[in-house]
């Protein structure tokens, strides 16, 4: 019998720009966890010795979001196809053996982090040993190292548009700008330093006190995210629950913040650090795995109110436990200290979570695959990853809150001719649902400001590209673009104090 070809996130999500209220019914998981199906498991051990996951990740591209890479606590990197058969009667190290593609030592110490580029061309790996290196997926080989943290790399984030340009958190208490294009000098082409350095990003107003006191206070920076602006920067750490939002052109100082409770300062509720950050394809909500064992969901645009929806029912023991938002943001997956895996409905938080059990150990990095419909991938120290499948038989009605947005009906053609020749035209836009049509409005344009226009178009030379720094590919291209070229950000929605 065939297997079900799934409709990948992604074409859900261009369904419902097209064709606005009118969408496929998404998978809809239930209060039980008859509507996930475990597809199989793999050891991870090199050479029989057995080695705790840290990190994983399914490929971005459409063609291979079928493969897994896994680092851990050993520094290997091992890709997995997670399309293969697992035999109930195979052993996880007979899986393990079946789905592994590559597999090769990558650190010294620990990987942390990682992050697939270019097409899932080349991997970003951050590692305990204070360096963050590109790999050239397809050798095996190392063609970058990015040096200047003074302590373990803990989290990874690449710009959505422009994977060149790097952001890094390190357990140092600083975070750190990358472009991967610029190495120190021309003897060592393989060595990049950072554009920019901020120490102490995440430092709490009592850490001087407790120096004195000779107590030692964490200043880790625990998870970055490169906003879908473009130009944004979010960071947390273990110091406390506040997010802090930064703009890469003015790092003097964060441009906002967002915790648990803003209008409160108590210190019961501003200790609790955060583990992860994730966000979804759209980049409108972010969320935060937060050490009082809570999942808060943020809308970038409204962080003055706070977390939106607040999700519980896990453990975060540890900061080894992640959580990820699905790319269409309508369901958030956990890893948990009590070896349990646990999914949310974004849309209905007041419910019970999905427990996925299998694992014998604190479940830590999680995540969705891009394409394939409901499979998630989980880790756990007790050596294993398990893939999971959302059977595609439940659905609901429910939209994801990425699909909130109203139906617009263009201009026909001979309308939008007419408006480029500034003729008088009727506009036609109207929302669908509502049954009266709504009132005609005569667009013109005075004739003092009448310019012929021609349907006509040429080619012209980009102007930004022809500035120095643009010719010169240098950073300030790219994070401090010219003054003419005027861009929304995250600034621009929130007063600077």
């Amino acid at each position: 019998m065939e297997s079900i070809k799934h409709r990948s996130f992604f074409q859900d999500i261009k369904s419902r720009e097209i064709n606005g209220f009118r969408v496929r019914k998404r998978p809809y998981t239930g209060n039980d966890s008859q509507g996930f199906d475990p597809i199989g498991a793999v050891a991870v051990e090199h050479r029989g010795e057995p080695s705790p996951p840290m990190a994983l990740s399914f490929c971005k591209t459409n063609k291979n979001a079928h493969i897994l890479a896994l680092t851990d606590e050993g520094g290997y990197i091992t890709l997995f196809d997670t399309r293969k058969k697992y035999l109930d009667y195979s052993s996880y190290q007979e899986n393990a053996e079946k789905a592994k593609l590559f597999e090769w030592v990558a650190h010294e110490n620990a990987i942390f982090d990682l992050c697939w580029i270019k097409d899932d061309a080349y991997l970003l790996t951050a590692s305990g040993d204070q360096s963050i290196k590109v790999w050239d997926t397809q050798q095996q080989k190392c063609v970058r190292a990015l040096m200047g943290h003074n302590g373990s790399i803990k989290s990874l984030s690449c710009h959505p548009t422009n994977q060149e340009l790097v952001v890094s958190g390190s357990r140092d208490g600083s975070f750190a700008l990358w472009d991967t294009r610029c190495t120190k000098n021309a003897y060592q082409k393989l060595c990049v330093s950072p554009v920019s350095l901020i120490h102490e990003a995440h430092t709490s107003p009592g850490r001087r006190r407790c120096r004195r006191r000779g107590k030692a206070e964490s200043m880790s920076i625990t998870s970055v995210l490169y906003l879908k602006d473009e130009i944004s920067v979010a960071t947390a750490g273990a110091v406390d629950s506040v997010i802090k939002f930064w703009d890469t052109r003015h790092l003097k100082a964060p441009v906002t913040q967002a915790c648990p409770n803003s209008q409160s300062s108590t210190e019961e509720t501003r200790l609790h650090g955060i583990s992860s950050l994730s966000q979804d394809l759209n980049g409108v909500f972010i969320t935060a795995s937060c050490m009082d064992h809570r999942i808060y969901l943020y809308n970038v645009l409204q962080l003055e109110k706070g977390p939106i929806e607040t999700f519980s029912g896990g453990r975060t023991d540890s900061f080894f436990v992640k959580s990820a938002i699905s790319p269409d943001a309508a369901h958030i997956l956990s890893g948990s200290s009590d070896g349990n895996a646990y999914i949310w409905q974004v849309n209905k938080p007041q419910l019970d979570p999905i427990t996925l059990k299998s694992h014998d150990g604190e479940v830590t990095a999680v995540d969705w695959c891009p394409s394939e419909t409901g499979k998630v991938a989980t880790c756990s120290d007790d050596f294993t990853v398990r893939l999971w499948n959302i059977q595609s038989s439940c659905y609901t009605n429910t939209r994801s809150p990425s699909s909130m947005r109203k139906r617009v009906r263009a201009l026909p053609r001979i309308e939008r001719k007419k408006l480029f020749c500034d003729e008088d035209v009727q506009t036609v836009c109207h929302v669908d649902s509502s049954p009266p049509p709504m009132k005609v409005v005569e667009v013109s344009t005075p004739q003092s400001q009448k310019k012929k226009c021609s349907l006509s178009f040429e080619v012209t030379e980009d102007l930004d590209a022809a500035t120095p720094e643009a010719q010169m590919k240098s950073p300030s291209s790219v994070l401090n673009p010219p003054s003419s070229s005027k861009r929304k950000t995250i600034r621009d929605y929130f007063p600077v104090s």
